[in-house]
């Protein structure tokens, strides 16, 4: 599957100060991936906990500008693992009210907020960035925005996080990016025995990533899905559930209004999924945003964006799944129909 190289580089020289700064980085995925990064315009959707994790660490890799978009307040429930939104910006826009510390983080990004709401956003807004990543909204919006992503060429991922359960899916077309082929090359030819030494050869590949549809076209009730329940517990079905919910009621499920939330989890389960593997102790763990899950999965989605960004390394395929009860994470390809 490999092609010739891509030697196209991107134009751009990083300064003195930008050298010393990702001295380290650069010695890790190399020159021409940190000036990609330097050229990156990232839109980040939602300020929440998770939002507010994956900012940072994009804006730590060094990337040219992040647009933060938020029409909501900062709450309470916030402050559970929204980290860059202070105690007393209580009841400001989370978009602006995030802007003083992701500007500490890295003052050599352009960092702006956003408070419009993001449904009002249209073609030529997102034409702006080369990556958007989406967290806090319903299916139906998601499918809107992937579908301008999609015509755009530009990338898409969707994300969130439920309590101590949260996930991602990655929407790139076709995406290319370097991979190291190891090979072993022959270095001596005697008589007796070959030499050999072991090489690594920069390969250029390519991987059609479908659109966000397939996910929703995804079924749940599948055998050949069923099968893997067993191995990897009922995360995707708690995600059916939850989208579900949001979409429902127009919100997610409220500490304030636990039980009453639980009741109505538990009736959108069993319509769903009759007789489903997904238990009530799982639904149990989904309120708030929970700091070490917000940890995970904003990590694995800033990596992800990187590796979009660089072209270095495959993205994973395509859908990320952070189990609450084995806390552990596993990865789903979902194909499109």
């Amino acid at each position: 599957m490999g092609v010739e190289m891509d030697t196209n580089e991107t134009g751009v020289e990083l300064t003195e100060a930008e050298n010393e700064l990702y001295d380290r980085q650069i010695r890790l995925w190399g020159l021409e991936s940190q000036k990609r990064l330097r050229t990156a315009k990232i839109l980040i959707v939602g300020l929440c906990g998770l939002g507010a994790e994956i900012t940072k660490n994009i804006i730590l890799s060094g990337v040219n500008s992040v647009t933060l978009l938020d029409d909501k307040l900062v709450t309470e429930e916030d402050f559970c693992s929204q980290f860059l939104a202070a105690r007393e910006s209580l009841n400001t826009n989370r978009a602006e009210a995030s802007l003083t510390r992701a500007r500490a983080l890295n003052p050599m990004v352009d960092i702006s907020a956003d408070s419009e709401p993001l449904n009002k956003k249209t073609l030529e807004f997102f034409a702006k960035f080369d990556v958007v990543v989406v967290n806090g909204q319903t299916n139906e919006e998601l499918l809107r925005i992937d579908t301008i992503c999609r015509d755009l060429g530009v990338k898409f991922i969707a994300t969130d996080v439920w309590g101590t359960f949260g996930f991602y899916f990655a929407s790139l077309r076709k995406h290319s990016y370097v991979e190291d082929v190891i090979k072993h090359k022959i270095v001596s030819n005697s008589d007796k025995k070959k030499k050999y030494e072991t090489v690594s050869i920069p390969t250029q590949r390519v991987i059609d990533y479908p659109g966000y549809s397939a996910w929703l076209d995804f079924d749940i009730t599948a055998p050949s899905y069923s099968r893997k329940l067993k191995r990897n517990g009922p995360g995707i079905l708690l995600l059916s559930v939850l989208q579900r919910f949001r979409t429902t009621y127009q919100r997610d499920p409220s500490y304030k209004t636990r039980e009453a939330d639980l009741e109505l989890l538990r009736g959108i389960r069993d319509e769903l999924l009759p007789n489903s593997a997904l238990g009530d102790d799982a639904l149990g763990l989904i309120f708030s945003q929970i700091s070490p899950a917000v940890a995970i999965v904003g990590g694995v989605v800033a990596q992800e964006v990187i590796k979009v960004v660089t072209k270095m390394e495959a993205p994973h395929r395509n859908l990320f799944v952070f189990d609450p009860e084995t806390c552990a994470g596993y990865f789903e390809t979902v194909e499109a129909k």
